[in-house]
């Protein structure tokens, strides 16, 4: 059952987003969180129904804040109490597919500059 999920200490959490590296993800107020910064509108609102699938899929919904060229994402599992694995889980999802673009051996080409950005 969810509510007897082990909930991380935010000690483990830091450790975990280390190991898993989640470069990007960090704690604030019980939450996992991470911060994409966009070249503009469309391609924040492609994200946020990119994470949307994800969430619906895994049946674990994140909590959104948009505007025109950022986007933070905010996850813990609220029968659980706390951020558990389900959390970690998707923050990877998440990761690899909103920063995914073409390598230089694939065949796709890719748009001429990343449209989301991981840093700051």
């Amino acid at each position: 059952m969810a509510s007897e999920a082990r909930v991380y200490t935010p000690e483990e959490a830091e450790a975990r987003i280390k190991a898993e590296n989640l470069t990007g993800w960090y704690l604030e107020d019980g939450w996992l969180r991470r911060k994409y910064n966009t070249d503009g509108w469309r391609a924040t609102l492609m994200i946020v129904n990119t994470i949307g699938f994800l969430c619906e899929a895994a049946w674990h919904h994140a909590d959104l804040s948009v505007t025109w060229g950022k986007l933070w994402v905010k996850l813990k599992t609220h029968s659980a109490g706390g951020i558990t694995d389900k959390d970690f889980t998707l923050a990877r999802k998440i990761e690899d597919t909103v920063l995914w673009h073409p390598g230089p051996d694939s065949p796709l080409e890719g748009p001429p500059k990343p449209f989301v950005k991981s840093k700051d």
